[in-house]
């Protein structure tokens, strides 16, 4: 059974960073993609950045390019979203998500519609707020 922990929200200030850590397990093969989405208040739910695991690659939403960076720690099977320069907008409820098997291009993984998402963990809020 797949399982994704996500942590590490909170409040933050406008400019300041945080880094959201996500605890996956369950996965007997190594053909998946994790990623992160996002939901602000009012709002769809939105792919973020998004890491396939088979292929080493990784997507960014326009949005976020050159403020978030995703990392991994195999070993502990952690998936890891460093957010800096945090603005207003990127308040939301953040879910740590999976597709298995995952897309052969990362990026599907992040514009697809949520609905088609294979695995959601629970969020953690993240507030940004002066």
């Amino acid at each position: 059974e797949v399982q994704l922990q996500a942590s590490g929200g909170g409040l933050v200030q406008p400019g300041g960073s945080l880094r959201l850590s996500c605890a996956a397990s369950g996965f007997t093969e190594d053909d998946y993609s994790l990623g992160w989405f996002r939901q602000a208040p009012g709002k769809e739910r939105e792919g973020v950045a998004c890491l396939s695991h088979e292929f080493n690659t990784t997507y960014y939403a326009d949005s976020v390019k050159g403020r978030f960076t995703l990392s991994r720690d195999n070993a502990k099977n952690m998936l890891y979203l460093q957010m800096n320069n945090l603005k207003p907008e990127d308040t939301g409820v953040y879910f740590c998500t999976s597709d298995w098997p995952g897309p052969r291009t990362i990026a599907t993984m992040c514009t697809q519609n949520p609905g088609q998402v294979d695995y959601w963990g629970q969020g953690t809020l993240v507030t940004v707020s002066s």
